[in-house]
């Protein structure tokens, strides 16, 4: 008899040790299966919360059911190209690109992987899409309408500043700038601006562009970095407007709250949810060509009133009235 539940035993233990393999095999195979979601950044530290947060509004967990793999630039544009090879050689299912340069770099670098744009100066004239309603290859995502954006900022430069005639625009390389200035031109035109293109290369630029700036006399500016550069780049622009005294608006989200006089663009967070949307989409089997390249519904317009006082400006009630939020 003890033999007899010596072998019923042994069976048991046989049996719990293959439900054991079977299960760790389910769950290996269940790991294999989670999604790889590629995020390649101009500069930062990490991908955007609010990104994250719309992957988890839609049912997403990193480490649950999917991974996500950063890559950042650290405002070195010249780094684009070997961080999208790198991604595309780790094989992800679909890549975010938070700028314009990336977009380009990630275009050239693969034609099959999705790339889901959370911003994006002129995807057609980038040569990024076909069209807007069907972008036809392997790039969808969110345009930020510098079309309208440049020429709006600059009307508002020009309600606040009097006698504003020659508005600097502190920008980086490539196309995507080109169009935003371009597209400005007719605005500035129309106001009688005179357009003074600053290009910035890396951190090394900015005293070399203020200088510029005041030989030019210009008494205005349009920041163009935005997400292109690090936080402490934002913040050292912030500073040397203020220490040239050179009013300034820009489309980065967090530009007035740093310091910076106007901030008016389309609402970052806003956009990066819609991105975890398309990621979505894609992910559950719908193909970036067929999805139509989406524009911001919500800008956000911040004054801050402390910067207008240490700049020596009245912000008229008309322009305070329109304002999202007032910085006092």
């Amino acid at each position: 008899m003890i033999l007899v539940n010596g072998h019923k035993l042994v069976a048991i233990i046989v049996l719990g040790v293959a439900l054991l393999a079977l299960t760790c095999i389910a769950e290996a195979q269940q790991l294999t299966k989670i999604p790889w979601i590629g995020y390649l950044a101009g500069a930062g530290s990490g991908p955007a919360p609010a990104f994250i947060q719309g992957l988890g509004d839609l049912g997403y967990a990193e480490g649950k059911n999917i991974s996500i793999v950063y890559r950042t630039a650290e405002s070195r544009p010249e780094r684009y190209a070997d961080l999208a090879a790198e991604l595309v050689r780790l094989k992800v299912e679909v890549i975010v690109a938070d700028v314009t340069g990336v977009a380009l770099a990630l275009k050239k670098a693969t034609s099959s992987i999705p790339i889901v744009m959370a911003f994006s100066t002129d995807p057609v004239g980038a040569g990024l899409v076909a069209s807007v309603a069907r972008p036809g290859g392997n790039v969808t995502g969110l345009s930020n309408l510098t079309e309208e954006l440049g020429g709006k900022q600059l009307e508002l430069l020009k309600e606040i500043v009097a006698g504003l005639n020659r508005v600097a625009i502190l920008r980086g390389t490539g196309l995507a700038n080109d169009i935003f200035v371009k597209a400005t031109e007719p605005t500035a035109r129309a106001l009688g601006v005179k357009i003074i293109p600053l290009v910035f290369r890396g951190p090394e630029d900015f005293e070399d562009s203020f200088r510029t700036a005041t030989k030019e006399r210009a008494n205005g500016l349009i920041d163009r970095l935005g997400q292109a550069v690090s936080s402490a780049d934002r913040k050292r622009v912030v500073e040397l407007t203020l220490k040239n005294r050179l009013p300034t608006i820009s489309g980065f989200a967090g530009w007035a709250d740093m310091g910076g006089l106007l901030t008016y663009g389309p609402e970052r967070n806003f956009m990066y949810r819609r991105a975890a949307v398309f990621v979505d989409k894609i992910l559950k089997g719908a193909k970036p060509a067929d999805l139509p390249i989406e524009q911001p519904t919500k800008f956000e317009f911040v004054i801050n009133l402390k910067t207008a006082k240490a700049l020596g400006l009245t912000i008229p009630q008309s322009v305070l009235y329109r304002a999202d939020r007032v910085i006092k």
